[in-house]
């Protein structure tokens, strides 16, 4: 074989060598979800769960034993994807792992966000405080007052469930703190769930505020910058810098804006 032909092949080798590495066997696959996994639970279930676990970027040691790390593993999973965090895999979440860790062996492929402000200036500023944002001047009222509002929030916790109930509430989840921003612009009278906010508002990126919602976690960019519940740093409805891929979330945004 030719010198590149040799490279071609090292290459091909060892791209099919990653996707082997990711491949489970499908007898093992078919024992998996079958129960709701804790700490002290074992077995090989528990095992192939670390794995994808570990794969879906939340490491935890696969040795077939649910202790507490991998417990807190979960619990950052749950986080995440906008659920109860109490360290407990039901079989549903446990599918939702398999689903994260397959997606991200696939290679993400969906687009960072991007400021979606039209001209120059018009993108939101982290504050000095590093907590609070301030609203480009040339922006609409109502988007500063989105903006107002997700400030006066952001050193709540994450709660599960949290501004359902109320809108002032001891903590937020993600589709929450969405929520109580929207309502603070006069946006939204009462509080949506992430699977609400897929049908909320006009489909598409909107010019100032896009909210990114899927049946486990919503998020929204107000004049270009992000406002989470997850993400670098503290758990909680926090103003967050850095990108985030949008890859399977629907976009929707306030007719207008």
């Amino acid at each position: 074989m030719a010198p590149n032909g040799v490279a071609r092949g090292l290459r091909a080798c060892i791209a099919l060598a990653g996707v082997a590495a990711l491949a489970l066997p499908a007898t093992a696959d078919a024992r998996y979800a079958k129960r709701t996994l804790k700490v002290g639970s074992h077995g090989r279930d528990v095992k192939l769960f670390q794995r994808y676990l570990t794969r879906a970027g939340f490491h935890a040691r696969a040795d077939g034993q649910y202790g507490r790390r991998t417990a807190r593993a979960e619990r950052r999973f749950e986080r995440s994807a906008d659920r109860r965090a109490d360290g407990r895999a039901t079989r549903h979440e446990q599918r939702l792992v398999r689903k994260a860790a397959r997606t991200r062996a696939a290679g993400d492929g969906g687009s960072k966000y991007e400021a979606p402000a039209t001209t120059a200036g018009e993108t939101a500023t982290l504050g000095p405080d590093g907590r609070t944002a301030i609203a480009p001047e040339s922006a609409p009222q109502p988007v500063k007052d989105a903006i107002a509002a997700a400030n006066k929030i952001t050193r709540k916790p994450y709660r599960y469930g949290g501004g359902h109930g109320r809108w002032e509430d001891s903590g937020y989840d993600c589709s929450g703190a969405v929520s109580y921003a929207l309502h603070g612009a006069g946006l939204l009278d009462r509080s949506r769930d992430s699977t609400g906010f897929e049908s909320w508002g006009e489909k598409g990126r909107g010019n100032w505020i896009t909210v990114y919602a899927n049946s486990g976690h919503a998020y929204v960019i107000i004049a270009g910058l992000r406002f989470d519940t997850s993400g670098r740093g503290e758990d909680g409805p926090r103003w967050r810098p850095e990108s985030r891929s949008a890859r399977g979330f629907v976009a929707r945004h306030p007719e207008g804006l």
